[in-house]
């Protein structure tokens, strides 16, 4: 199927709908809420950070609402088992067989609660759920529904108590927001709003249509000299001597994608160095793995990022 223009300009004027529908109950930047809608149609997940208090609950669940798919969220604490997440085999007394019920990882958005607030064990059982879009129980491989994202939350001051994500989860997440305090005027909203009437959100996309705009992705355009881009940026952070650990083939391939879906989002056929550069950061920093010297510093992923932007150079793409 042809990415015509006219096509084209109803997908971009139906995601700017989306992102309206969610402000209408979350106030903050529009940037957030418009990639998380990348996100999602590079089929990728996101990781949310923020301190409490900054609405990520309440941005999650209206995501899911305005693209019409189920939620389910799951508070995450230590004493968690996989089992709370992927559903197990109940005995039914009746007739004396085992029956699944399911875990709320059966659903289009799963809002994964302050997620590093669960040991590793429980923390891997999302693993197979976000890389292959299924999960296994008791030996049983079962299929999770589509669209699916994973949104997690975790609260980037207080550690302690907390287990960290290791880099193999970590790197699942195509995205990583962080969701800073809200400026005076949209908090000189969001007190108007509290204890009022809540506003209602309307479904702006169906099930089919967002598996419909994933499908929409493949097909955009990204010229060769776009990928040698990000590759050479790929080997900067690699080498950079503040870096135990760079950028993986996954990262470079999660860049690229999402860039794609950028594109779309904005009604293109092609995606632009410019895509690339808009995501670089929020789909690469949380990869990083600085050295113990540079994290004694204060030096976050962020500042390696931008060095590769700053110092690698790209060639002029035609469109």
């Amino acid at each position: 199927m042809s990415l015509d223009e006219s096509r084209l300009a109803i997908v971009s004027e139906r995601c700017a709908a989306l992102a309206q529908e969610i402000h209408r109950v979350f106030v903050g930047s529009r940037e957030v809420s418009e990639l998380m809608l990348i996100s999602l149609l590079a089929r990728g997940h996101v990781l949310l950070e923020g301190v409490p208090g900054v609405a990520k609950t309440t941005l999650a669940k209206t995501f899911a609402t305005s693209l019409g798919c189920d939620f389910r969220r799951v508070q995450f604490t230590p004493d968690m088992l996989p089992a709370d997440i992927t559903g197990t085999y109940v005995l039914r007394p009746q007739d004396g067989t085992f029956q699944l019920r399911k875990g709320p990882v059966f659903a289009n958005v799963v809002l994964a609660d302050e997620i590093n607030r669960a040991p590793a064990k429980t923390q891997s059982a999302l693993l197979e759920a976000m890389q292959e879009s299924q999960t296994t129980i008791e030996g049983e491989t079962f299929a999770l529904p589509s669209p699916f994202i994973v949104i997690a939350t975790q609260n980037p001051v207080e550690q302690a108590g907390t287990y960290p994500l290791p880099e193999a989860q970590i790197d699942r997440f195509l995205l990583r927001l962080v969701l800073g305090y809200p400026t005076p005027s949209d908090e000189r909203s969001i007190i108007r709003r509290a204890g009022g009437p809540s506003a209602s959100v309307s479904a702006v996309f169906s099930q089919d249509e967002i598996l419909e705009l994933q499908r929409m992705v493949e097909e955009v355009h990204i010229e060769d000299e776009i990928i040698d881009f990000v590759v050479r940026m790929a080997n900067h952070t690699r080498r950079n001597p503040l870096v135990m650990l760079g950028a993986s083939p996954r990262a470079s391939v999660a860049l690229v994608h999402a860039a794609k879906a950028r594109a779309l989002f904005h009604g293109r056929p092609f995606a632009l160095p410019d895509d690339i550069k808009h995501l670089a950061t929020v789909a690469w920093a949380h990869r990083m793995v600085l050295t113990p010297e540079a994290q004694m510093e204060g030096l976050l992923g962020d500042t390696v990022v931008r060095q590769a932007l700053e110092q690698v150079p790209h060639r002029e793409v035609r469109s």
